[in-house]
């Protein structure tokens, strides 16, 4: 039987936190929207890329918040020199998609998140790191990738109606 992506129950969490712990809170509810929008489908269905205006596909999403979250936290925030996820060239994170692969790589997305939890743990808000010219924040991390999660969940709502009907908040 081929792979579908597993069901997932996304957290409520309350509007009265403390700073650190309602970043987290979002962003773990982008990171839980994202894979709520894939719920259910195959690696051939994550793969397609149903809407004619763009080669995007929800595997390729997937693959892409991976690499981002993994470059932010390693490269930027640590400073540490690792690897890409996937090859940086041709975007490979967007174009490189083999249906096969799909449980391996949302595994790896799963992985990822764990991983950058642990490092974030470590930084305060007010720690920075460079990125090019610029001084950031850990603060300003984490109100980007909300954006950026926020931003690509969007996609995943165009993406997820274009290949099965499937419509959500």
């Amino acid at each position: 039987m081929a792979w579908t992506a597993p069901e997932i129950t996304r957290d409520e969490f309350p509007l009265d936190l403390p700073e650190r712990a309602a970043l987290e809170a979002f962003l773990r509810f982008h990171r839980q929207t994202v894979l709520w929008k894939v719920a259910g489908l195959t690696g051939e269905q994550l793969a397609l890329r149903p809407v004619p205006s763009t080669t995007m596909s929800l595997l390729g999403l997937l693959r892409h918040l991976a690499e981002v979250e993994h470059h932010w936290w390693f490269r930027r925030v640590s400073g540490a020199d690792v690897p890409h996820l996937y090859e940086r060239e041709g975007d490979e994170d967007w174009n490189e998609l083999d249906p096969a692969r799909a449980a391996a790589d949302y595994q790896q997305l799963l992985d990822v998140w764990a991983a950058v939890d642990q490092v974030a743990g470590g930084h305060g808000l007010d720690d920075t790191f460079r990125r090019r010219d610029e001084t950031w924040t850990v603060r300003a991390l984490y109100l980007h990738l909300i954006e950026e999660y926020a931003r690509h969940n969007g996609h995943a709502d165009l993406l997820r109606e274009a290949i099965d009907g499937a419509v959500g908040e």
